[in-house]
């Protein structure tokens, strides 16, 4: 196998940095829900944080098999308190947007140059990004339907808390 180039390296070190953020992202959104004595969605965030943490394991994994280094870094403090449960899940879709358009970046690149093996390892990631843009878009729904009617949070939360993380 060719060796990595340095532009791919960076690129999927940053991708490494980025899965690592969307997890903080997640445990402070759960924080917020637990706060709030919402144990639904902060279970339904808890899951989706060993989600992003498993993908930062993917990634760390395939630099080293390429016989690079992965890099860790300070990672800044997301966002921690949100006004609904509403704009807590409308944040989380629209960063799963962004780490979907990042992951085809580097796809994009790898293809430039011809790192195939890359290319191949973010195959996965392809299929991932479009079930983790779907699942937070269907609870953004949810809630979007469940305007003004109170009851309908606390069923939603109920539904959300029968999440785990299988990772």
């Amino acid at each position: 196998m060719a060796e990595i180039s340095k532009k791919v390296l960076k690129a999927l070190n940053d991708q490494l940095q980025m899965e690592v953020f969307s997890a903080h992202i997640y445990w402070a959104m759960s924080a917020d829900f637990e706060a709030k004595n919402w144990p639904g969605f902060a279970q339904w965030m808890i899951a989706q944080y060993g989600e992003e943490m498993q993908h930062a394991r993917k990634f760390y994994g395939y630099i080293n098999e390429r016989g690079a280094r992965a890099e860790i870094r300070k990672i800044d403090a997301p966002t921690s308190t949100f006004e609904t449960p509403l704009a807590a899940f409308e944040a989380a879709y629209e960063h799963e947007k962004k780490v979907s358009a990042s992951i085809y970046k580097i796809a994009d690149l790898a293809k430039e140059e011809g790192d195939w093996a890359t290319v191949q390892f973010l195959q996965w990631f392809f299929a991932e990004q479009v079930e983790e843009e779907k699942s937070t878009n269907d609870v953004v729904q949810m809630l979007k339907q469940a305007a003004g009617y109170k009851g309908g949070l606390f069923m939603i939360d109920r539904q959300l808390g029968q999440r785990k993380f299988g990772g």
